[in-house]
């Protein structure tokens, strides 16, 4: 044969291969994420490096943190939002179990990761890059139904929606492991990999408690009302019911009554009347109260609808017109109407992640039965259903993450634009960098993040600890910054608070030579347990001090 003609065949071939549709889809789709991880890890770097993490980032950053020294899952910032501290007036302690709150074991998966760069913007791309590989998986999920095309379009509506964006631009949180192990173990079923199919529901499980329990138990209804593996689906609810009740009831207790007290008892007070209730009292109490379902379930209706229609938007409206997703997702929507409170039904909270797994996979099931409405006419109805949800989710400013963009109020107007939040930013890293990276602290809230690599970290008001040896201490140093409850505490409560709690116990500190003023940098002030006040810094505290904003707060 003549070499040339070979050589010719052989580039057709490759260039047949590599323009083919699965080909063209999967550059596609590998394209749309790299948008996606490019976009939202840059906007959530900012929000960190801007001071606008907060408390649970801190907190988990520290779980890491001690899990890497051998302090498994302990966290004292878990203990100052316990229970024993909120309620029953306990000092906090640096040896305090998280697993008494939440079962969060599937940590330990990503630890050698965080050992190679053990700092909380690690598990910023972390969160980003979990988020992203979903779905790619979501992509595979698709394939096995589904041709490129479709399977992109869906991809897309994941990577637009605001149950995905918001979520991945708040603090780092165990939900954002769901896309990765709920679509992997919904992969492995169409495959029929089984060993990975069982892999993907242990995983699953350990990422929360009650989370993959959730999903797990939805996709086994599906099973069961389907008739596609009736056996099987009767099996995950039962490993689902049987798992959720076994940490809830057992494990958890041994550790605390956080999940109980804390979680329980508010979240489904209009079910159960004692402050301890077990998850067996609570479905008890759900049984119980019919009426009290069925107006928990309904009420009030038009925010149930918008929390739907935030969600069905990305994928164009389909999934109302979804038995599959209605039966998939029946679980993790009852647990979320059930709840009190407004942030169980907020779609910018991590919340809402439960509900993803089935809202595609059904959406996928969908297009399987019709694929004849994929017209024209419905792609762009359904391209502005994407745009729409971008749209609606940036202006909404999920977690502050666009407040350089967007104000976070406008009656009264609270705004802080790009160089006022880099300019302050500078100001906040000038003053924690002179604490101590051993040294305990107490800091306000934006604070906290940036000095959780430590293994005594509490949160202003409260200054007072137990250690690893059992003895009562006073933070080393208390660190503030006033500047950022000025600017929000025109709108914001929970800023109002803080200033009028943080405020006097600063000048009380000082007054008392209880702790020194080491600096005081745009309203960021650090003072230190047990030294002398530095003269400079006492007088730009008088000069800080004499604000108006801050004169109702007497001294």
């Amino acid at each position: 044969m003549n070499p040339l003609l070979a050589v010719h065949k052989l580039k057709s071939h490759l260039q047949a291969v590599w323009q083919s549709p699965d080909r063209l889809g999967a550059r596609r789709m590998l394209g749309l994420s790299c948008i996606f991880f490019s976009l939202l890890l840059f906007f959530s770097l900012h929000r960190y490096f801007t001071f606008y993490s907060s408390y649970d980032h801190g907190l988990f950053n520290q779980l890491f943190w001690n899990n890497l020294h051998g302090h498994w899952f302990q966290s004292s910032l878990t203990s100052g939002n316990s229970v024993e501290s909120l309620q029953d007036g306990v000092i906090p302690r640096v040896n305090f179990l998280h697993l008494g709150q939440h079962f969060v074991v599937d940590f330990l998966l990503w630890l050698p990761l965080y050992a190679i760069a053990p700092h909380p913007i690690t598990l910023t791309v972390l969160q980003v890059g979990l988020m992203t590989i979903g779905g790619w998986l979501l992509y595979s999920l698709a394939r096995c139904y589904l041709s490129p095309e479709r399977s992109l379009w869906i991809t897309g509506s994941y990577y637009a929606a605001n149950a995905v964006i918001a979520p991945t631009l708040a603090n780092f949180y165990e939900h954002c492991q769901i896309p990765l192990f709920a679509f992997g173990m919904l992969l492995a079923f169409e495959k029929r990999r089984w060993l990975w199919f069982a892999a993907a529901i242990v995983a699953l499980l350990g990422i929360r408690e009650e989370v993959g329990g959730m999903i797990l138990c939805g996709f086994g209804l599906y099973l069961l009302s389907s008739r596609r593996s009736p056996k099987l689906g009767v099996a995950l609810c039962a490993i689902a019911f049987s798992y959720v009740a076994l940490v809830t009831n057992w494990i958890l207790p041994q550790f605390s009554t956080d999940n109980s007290r804390l979680y329980l008892a508010t979240r489904f007070r209009q079910f159960v009347q004692s402050d301890n209730p077990s998850t067996l009292e609570v479905l008890w109490g759900i049984v119980t109260h019919p009426i009290q379902f069925l107006s928990s379930v309904f009420w009030p209706i038009d925010r149930r609808i918008a929390y739907l229609l935030r969600h069905w938007l990305s994928l164009g409206m389909i999934s109302a017109l979804s038995p599959a997703t209605w039966v998939l997702t029946s679980v993790p929507l009852l647990s979320l109407f059930l709840q009190s409170g407004i942030s169980a039904l907020s779609i910018s909270l991590r919340y809402a992640l439960v509900v993803v797994p089935g809202l595609f996979y059904g959406a996928i099931l969908w297009w399987a039965a019709h694929p004849q409405q994929f017209t024209p006419k419905f792609r762009k109805g359904w391209l502005m259903g994407i745009v729409l949800s971008i749209v609606l989710t940036m202006t909404s400013n999920p977690n502050r993450a666009f407040s350089w963009l967007i104000p976070d109020s406008i009656r009264p107007w609270v705004y802080v634009s790009l160089p006022q939040q880099w300019h302050h930013a500078q100001a906040i890293q000038g003053v924690l960098r002179q604490i101590p990276d051993r040294a305990s602290v107490s800091a306000t809230t934006y604070l906290i993040p940036h000095l959780s690599s430590r293994r005594a970290l509490l949160r202003l008001p409260a200054r007072s600890i137990w250690d690893d040896r059992g003895q009562l201490l006073e933070s080393d140093y208390l660190v503030a910054d006033f500047w950022q409850m000025l600017q929000y505490q025109p709108a914001f409560k929970e800023d109002q608070t803080a200033l009028a709690r943080i405020l006097p116990l600063f000048d009380e500190a000082i007054g008392a030579h209880l702790y020194g003023l080491v600096t005081v940098q745009e309203g960021v002030v650090l003072l230190a347990k047990g030294q002398p006040n530095q003269a400079a810094a006492l007088q730009q505290w008088e000069q800080f001090r004499q604000q108006e904003p801050l004169q109702p707060f007497a001294r």
